[in-house]
């Protein structure tokens, strides 16, 4: 159930990001607050992934600051910061063997003391996280003899099981056919909506945005962007200059889509 004036989970104050002298963001502003589900869109290579490692602390600001749970990320221990902030990467890659269920409780340690163990409710957590997306009856296979998109799925659970305030979401529906692709983002949009949480998700699909998103960050080059709630920001004007094409709005009465127009 979400809060009347719900707190500010993630906020960028002022910030510039650039990587190898192209400019993803400047003077960037916004705040994600709990239970907002933000969407991250742009053409390729307009910088979507080096935002979210900039979100992350993990790509240095060229100005401003960005601030987590209200204090400064870069002031914050990387305990604290990994209890409240998790981040799903583009690619998902297993280098040593473990069972899903070993993978996913990888999840529960930045909430452990030096010397403490995964506890029953630990388990039973992942468990319940592999239900959702599906792997329950994967449990105990390997993370290494996975598909593409089962090992998709395993890094949600994952990042489910962390269960940070804030979700940053590289391509979460990479390798994943239709059907799953709602359903994660069916698993993830009502973590969002009835916990404590926000999300940010970069994404190609903006039919996923329109579905799923609250609010969305459109990356335009050269520094340029737009943020605010999804239904004032994706309009057929600006998707088309978003993606430098036209787009246009088909209502069939039941839905609207946005399509690629000639």
């Amino acid at each position: 159930m979400s809060q009347p004036n719900p707190p500010t989970l993630l906020k960028a104050q002022s910030i510039d990001v650039s990587i190898g002298g192209l400019e993803i963001v400047r003077d960037l502003s916004f705040e994600v607050k709990a239970h907002e589900f933000w969407g991250v869109l742009g053409r390729n290579g307009s910088g979507k992934t080096t935002l979210l490692n900039a979100l992350a602390g993990l790509h240095s600001l060229d100005g401003g600051q960005v601030c987590l749970m209200g204090e400064p990320l870069l002031r914050q221990n990387r305990k604290t910061t990994a209890q409240r902030l998790g981040m799903l990467t583009q690619h998902t890659d297993y280098a040593f063997e473990a069972t899903c269920e070993q993978t996913a409780l990888i999840g529960r340690h930045p909430h452990l003391g030096p010397w403490s163990r995964e506890s029953a409710a630990d388990h039973a957590l992942v468990q319940h996280a592999l239900e959702r997306l599906g792997l329950g009856h994967l449990s105990s296979r390997s993370c290494l003899n996975l598909s593409g998109g089962e090992s998709r799925r395993l890094a949600l659970a994952t990042l489910l099981v962390q269960d940070p305030n804030v979700f940053l979401l590289d391509e979460p529906t990479n390798h994943l056919d239709p059907a799953n692709q709602v359903s994660v983002l069916n698993v993830i949009g009502q973590h969002v909506r009835t916990q404590q949480r926000a999300g940010l998700m970069a994404l190609h699909e903006v039919n996923l945005a329109t579905c799923y998103c609250s609010h969305c960050l459109m990356l335009f080059g050269e520094g340029r962007w737009m943020a605010g709630p999804t239904h004032e920001l994706l309009t057929t004007e600006n998707l088309s200059e978003l993606y430098g094409c036209s787009i246009r709005l088909v209502d069939d009465g039941q839905q609207q889509v946005f399509a690629v127009g000639a």
